[in-house]
């Protein structure tokens, strides 16, 4: 598979420094980044007052490597939910990266929300 063209890598990068703007993670209500590349999904739940991250999941964990790409990110999302719950946390606001919501970003916000966060 050919390497992202750095256009394509710079305009995602400015459409989320454009969501960015609006959203924060605050300590009651941490901030659910996702990270799309080519191969593997990566989630993490930040509270951007401290920049600390609360909880990670990632599809190359030993649970999350089987089925497709879609199906792998549907679990990464249950599995970050039920780290988040085990943190103490029930509602955050989700950054989708600047990626579209669509596909495997929609299918990680999906698995989160059937994992119990609200969003």
């Amino acid at each position: 598979m050919p390497a992202q063209s750095k256009v394509v890598r710079q305009r995602r990068e400015r459409r989320h420094r454009t969501i960015r703007r609006k959203v924060v993670g605050t300590p009651g209500r941490p901030r659910f980044n996702v990270f799309r590349s080519s191969a593997h999904i990566h989630v993490q739940i930040i509270d951007d007052t401290t920049g600390h991250t609360l909880a990670a999941a990632t599809s190359r964990e030993a649970g999350a490597g089987k089925g497709t790409k879609t199906e792998q990110a549907k679990v990464v999302g249950q599995l970050a939910a039920e780290r988040a719950k085990a943190a103490g946390i029930t509602s955050v606001v989700f950054d989708r990266g600047g990626y579209l919501y669509h596909g495997r970003v929609k299918a990680v916000a999906d698995g989160a929300r059937a994992g119990g966060l609200d969003f």
